[in-house]
């Protein structure tokens, strides 16, 4: 057998004409072998294929021969000229710059000094040559004595000016190399030359010795590329049977011509799955394209099933294969089983008797990866609505041409269904328009009668063939129902979503577009397909409630509204987790001296137990607050506070434990205008200046609460009126994702767009950036300061002495009345009173006084004592200790803060 190109060609049988080959040794023997000699018989006469192809090898070998001896000598040869220059080069540079020569030259008689030199170098380096002359050529040296004196024959100009010159010339000796170097004085002046020759006959001469050898391993090169020639011939002459090129073109051209007239398919494909040939029947059964040959079978654009059996080569009979619109009997056999070439050889037939058989079989496979697909596509998300969407979308237009999905109020809010009550359409999906079904979002009280009321009592399906013969269906709107019968829907099923025991709701099959109305096989399709979903919708509603669950809890955590403070205009928000809740918080707190301070904050973990455990640390946070303590103290508290909680809490199965927190809490006062700071392992607050700059403030960074062992450290910087100051949980700039410097950039490129912005707006711009659900919660604060003016604020320095208690009173009273308060000058003086005198009696001077008007009147008496005064109650016996008890009457709130330097009495009144 012979393959031509692109074609494999089978030794046709004789009865087809072809003519029979002539008598050679290979047929002789029946075509297993035959003699050299008769092969190169067969050769030598040229009209078969082996014969023309061994006389081209060979004449092929006897050039590549030929024609590397040529390229030997040549190279010889040249590597013989180069040899002599570089030789001839290396001693005339050597001989020129040898201790001597350049003194010799300028000697009274260079020749008597120089000739024996160059005799002696001539001989030890085996040149032919080596002669000294001046720069007019003047030869003082050469190897034949009556040449000295006579000019040098040569270029020597190049070698004057300080160059090298190097020649091939034919001299008296034959072909020479000679170069011509200067001999510089120790000032670089050229005093002489120096010149150096070899012939080349005295370097090469290889090539004539390497000739007899070169050409007898061309010989022996031949002979045996001869030998494999005829080899090769043997096998090409047994395998053509001593065809020629014109009977095996006929016999192409009739194998051709038979192979494609025959109206059945026939394929060749090769070992390695590569298609080799393919008749005008096979391209027509299985619209292979026209490029079809020398691809591989899985390119042409088949079905996975046929493509496969054509790549695997097994054996195959009148196996059925749908493809595209035709039924093909399939056989395949191997080639290879009698020692042939690796690949296979398939037959298609067109069987279109199959086609009812073939077309029930595709249904039933389309259910099956129906049911495959539904396993897979259904229940994607813990959502309720959206597994009843996938639902839809999954039986349209596969199923039916339409299809709803209702579903008790209860589950959408994850509780349990109450039977009895109206349903809302949860989802809907049709293959074109807005069918007259009732739309999205629609509640839905069906009427007793109706198949989907049955379904929801009986817990079991419905089929309705024909609608228009149904009047349960009908009673149900008779407007509606006749506008759906007009719009061409004529046959339905309905199916309960049950949950073992749970009614969930109905899904709705309507079919329009096919004529056939629903039978009892689509219905056991349509209860499986709906048994699926029900199990994951019941999932989703259990999620729902438990999520909605945990987030009402952590909601009922945080604050439902800010307290009334006059030193910030804050905006805020809190975005839940996609999945589960976390520990997020946030919080904002008024503190004495129209002081206001901003927390937030984020427990490790996530879930019921990180929410509750968020909300022992609000309380935690709020108490420490009233104590008026330095942001640095209480996150040290807190620090406290947390490992507790970690050490008391004793792992659950399935439970998170809270292994620690971060926190971010700041101070800020309106009158100083300072900003009092510490975080302990939470991310770095931003501030939006005035004028629309970014920054993020170099807070040092604590460790996280919990892990103990280190203090934490403050940062206190001054705020120009109308910052914004930005506090953020790592939800905001942090997730799976992305990096927290990611994150940090995005956040700055969203505060730089919001120049001028107020709190709100701030708020809006940010959290556009971030999904509606995302990954982890997000707290977000955005306060703009204020400032209390110096026309709302008054301060006194009082002498350490009781009479000048008279003197403040008097201040204040005046200061009130300026301010229009005449109504709290009785009680002020009271309260100042007796703030004062404690000061003057108890603490330590300096002592000073500070009247704040805010939303509040506020008086603050300072000392530098550290000792606290404490409340009492006096006996009917006693001379004092009743002066507090009257300042906590007539105050709204009192207290006492402690500073670095002592301590602040203060007390609030109400503004008329």
């Amino acid at each position: 057998m012979v393959r031509l190109p692109g074609r494999p060609v089978t030794r046709p049988p004789r009865s087809f004409g072809y003519p029979r080959a002539p008598h050679s040794p290979a047929a002789a023997d029946g075509g297993t072998g035959g003699s050299r000699p008769g092969v190169l018989r067969a050769a030598v006469t040229g009209r078969s294929v082996a014969g023309q192809v061994f006389v081209l090898q060979v004449v092929i070998v006897l050039l590549l021969v030929v024609s590397a001896a040529v390229a030997q000598v040549l190279q010889v040869r040249h590597d013989s000229d180069t040899e002599a220059a570089n030789r001839s080069l290396a001693v005339a540079e050597t001989f020129a710059n040898a201790p001597g020569t350049a003194a010799a030259l300028r000697s009274s008689d260079p020749t008597a000094v120089l000739q024996p030199r160059a005799e002696a170098a001539r001989k030890a380096t085996g040149v032919d040559f080596i002669v000294v002359m001046n720069t007019d050529g003047i030869r003082y040296t050469h190897p034949k004595a009556d040449r000295i004196g006579k000019k040098f024959v040569g270029n020597i100009a190049p070698a004057v000016a300080g160059g090298t010159v190097t020649e091939h010339v034919n001299g008296t000796i034959g072909a020479l190399v000679q170069v011509v170097v200067p001999v510089k004085d120790s000032g670089g002046q050229v005093v002489g030359l120096v010149a150096a020759g070899i012939t080349t006959a005295h370097v090469g001469g290889a090539a004539d010795q390497q000739l007899p050898l070169l050409l007898a391993a061309a010989a022996a090169a031949l002979a045996l590329a001869t030998a494999g020639t005829a080899l090769v011939s043997r096998r090409l002459l047994r395998q053509t049977h001593g065809l020629g090129p014109y009977e095996m073109t006929r016999m192409y051209e009739h194998h051709d011509a038979v192979l494609h007239a025959v109206r059945e398919g026939v394929l060749i494909v090769g070992g390695d799955g590569r298609l080799l040939l393919a008749n005008d029947e096979a391209h027509r059964l299985l619209g292979l394209p026209a490029d079809a040959e020398r691809r591989h079978v899985l390119e042409l654009g088949l079905d996975d099933e046929t493509a496969g059996l054509l790549a695997s080569g097994r054996v195959a009979t009148d196996e059925v294969h749908l493809v595209k619109d035709r039924l093909l009997a399939i056989n395949q056999r191997p080639t290879d089983l009698r020692g042939g070439p690796p690949g296979s050889v398939t037959t298609l037939r067109d069987s279109t008797e199959l086609r009812a058989l073939s077309g029930r079989a595709e249904v039933a496979r389309e259910r099956l990866n129906m049911l495959y697909e539904a396993g897979v596509g259904i229940g994607t998300s813990l959502d309720v609505t959206r597994t009843a969407e996938e639902l839809a979308e999954l039986a349209v237009p596969r199923f039916a041409d339409y299809a709803t999905v209702d579903l008790f109020d209860a589950v959408l809010g994850g509780e349990e269904p109450r039977p009895g009550t109206a349903l809302r359409r949860a989802a809907c999906a049709g293959v074109r328009g807005e069918a007259p079904l009732y739309p999205l979002g629609e509640r839905i009280r069906f009427v007793a009668t109706s198949p989907q009321a049955r379904a929801l009592t009986t817990g079991q399906s419905v089929v309705v063939p024909r609608l228009r013969d149904e009047p349960g269906w009908r009673a149900q709107d008779l407007e509606r129902t006749d506008q759906v019968l007009a719009f061409g829907i004529h046959s339905m099923i309905t199916v309960p979503l049950r949950a073992g025991s749970l009614v969930l709701g109905v899904a709705n099959f309507w079919r329009a577009e096919k004529p056939q109305p629903f039978d009892a096989e689509e219905l056991a399709l349509a209860e499986e397909l709906v048994a699926r979903a029900a199990v994951s919708i019941d999932n989703a509603r259990r999620y729902t409630r438990e999520h909605s669950m945990a987030v009402t809890l952590q909601r009922s955590l945080l604050p439902r509204s800010l307290p009334e403070q006059g030193a910030l205009d804050i905006a805020y928000r809190y975005l839940p987790a996609q999945a589960g809740v976390g520990g997020d918080w946030f919080d904002v707190l008024p503190l004495s001296g129209a002081r206001v301070a901003l927390v937030v904050g984020d427990v490790v973990g996530h879930g019921l137990h990180a929410a509750a455990t968020m909300g022992r640390l609000r309380t935690a946070v709020h108490n420490f607050s009233s104590l008026d303590l330095p942001p640095d103290e209480l996150l040290s508290l807190l620090d406290e506070l947390v490992g507790r909680l970690d050490q008391d809490e004793a792992p659950v199965a399935g439970a998170s434990v809270v292994t620690g927190a971060t926190c971010l809490y700041a101070i800020y006062d309106p009158v100083s205008r300072l900003c009092t700071m510490a975080r302990a392992g939470h991310p770095p607050p931003a501030l939006v200046r005035p004028d629309g700059g970014v920054e993020f403030l170099d807070v040092p960074a604590g460790p996280p609460l919990g892990l103990g062992g280190l203090p934490f450290e403050t940062a206190e910087l001054e705020l120009p009126q109308d910052s914004r100051l930005v506090l953020y949980t790592d939800g905001l700039v942090e997730d799976r994702e992305r990096d927290i410097d990611e994150g940090l950039g995005g956040l700055r490129d969203a505060l730089l767009r919001t120049p001028g912005a107020s709190p709100e707006d701030t708020c809006r711009t940010v959290l556009d950036r971030l999904p509606a659900r995302p990954s982890d919660d997000v707290a977000l604060i955005v306060a703009r300061t204020r400032v209390l003016g110096d026309d709302r604020v008054a301060q006194w320095q009082v002498p350490s002495d009781p009479a000048a208690v008279s003197e403040v009173r008097a201040s204040v009273t005046r200061r009130l009345s300026d301010w229009g308060l005449d109504e709290l000058a009785f009680t002020t003086e009271l309260i100042l009173s007796e703030l004062v005198t404690n000061a003057i009696r108890y603490g330590r001077g300096p002592i000073g006084v500070r009247l704040l008007r805010d939303r509040t009147l506020i008086c603050e008496v300072s000392d530098r004592s550290t000792t606290s005064p404490h409340l009492r109650y006096a006996a009917s016996t006693d001379e004092g200790g009743r002066g507090l008890f009257l300042v906590a009457q007539l105050a709204e709130r009192w207290g006492t803060r402690y500073t670095p330097h002592g301590k602040v009495i203060w007390a609030e009144q109400p503004l008329p």
